[in-house]
């Protein structure tokens, strides 16, 4: 099996998002799987037209030459397709929204009805691929990822991908933080690897891996105060200058 990754933070190898990102692909290489990760923000993609030329004019292919033409090719042979990112303002980021949006040239114009509901078949030669968010959190509360996830679930009911689930990292910042310093936290990125594993060995990840990526890593008072204690010290110190 193949894995296409796509880690959408702009932070790259250096976000909170990597921390679980990582992990979980080589989760996915030890359960067997080919994996390819690729950055959003190296990529060069424009966003969509909109003028349906994929569908009409040049159907399977966008008029515009850049990186999704790649992404596009990768996308045949992908078994998995894990989309990672942060919630930014509720959502994905913008890097990511334009290269979900340009992968349309997969979808064929025509309507099916599927559960009652307007859908496009894949092209031909795409897979019906796995799709599973990786996605990190500044805010502390696991209610913050309800609206991405939301739009990840949708996204896979159009693109005739199965939702496979979704490893989420509430309070992010506190989350590399402990890492980095060496506190109890590895027990999360070992559930994040074991999730891969699942997923490659097991066709799906178990709930009590899922929840052990999420858990709560310090109380809702204490991340505030010292969230905004840092913000606080990093103003004053650039005030200073």
């Amino acid at each position: 099996m193949k894995a296409l990754a796509f880690n959408g933070s702009p932070e790259m190898e250096k976000s909170n998002t990597s921390l679980i990102l990582d992990p979980f692909l080589d989760g996915l290489r030890k359960g067997g799987v080919e994996t390819e990760l690729l950055y959003t923000m190296r990529l060069k993609i424009r966003p969509c037209l909109g003028d349906g030329s994929c569908w009409v004019r040049t159907p399977g292919k966008c008029v515009q030459n850049d990186d999704a033409t790649s992404v596009l090719a990768k996308l045949h042979e992908a078994d998995i397709v894990v989309l990672g990112c942060p919630v930014y303002v509720d959502g994905m980021p913008g890097q990511m929204k334009n290269l979900i949006d340009r992968l349309l040239p997969a979808l064929e114009p025509y309507f099916n009805l599927k559960d009652g509901h307007c859908r496009h078949a894949l092209r031909q030669g795409y897979k019906p691929a796995k799709a599973v968010l990786v996605s990190n959190c500044g805010f502390w509360e696991m209610d913050n990822f309800v609206p991405l996830v939301t739009h990840v679930k949708a996204i896979c009911k159009n693109a005739s991908w199965e939702y496979a689930g979704a490893l989420l990292r509430p309070h992010g910042p506190a989350f590399n933080y402990m890492l980095e310093h060496g506190l109890s936290v590895q027990d999360v990125v070992e559930a994040a690897c074991r999730a891969g594993r699942e997923l490659a060995r097991e066709g799906k990840m178990q709930e009590a891996t899922l929840r052990t990526v999420s858990r709560e890593l310090l109380p809702l008072n204490k991340y505030v105060e010292t969230t905004n204690q840092f913000f606080k010290t990093a103003i004053d110190k650039h005030s200073e200058h």
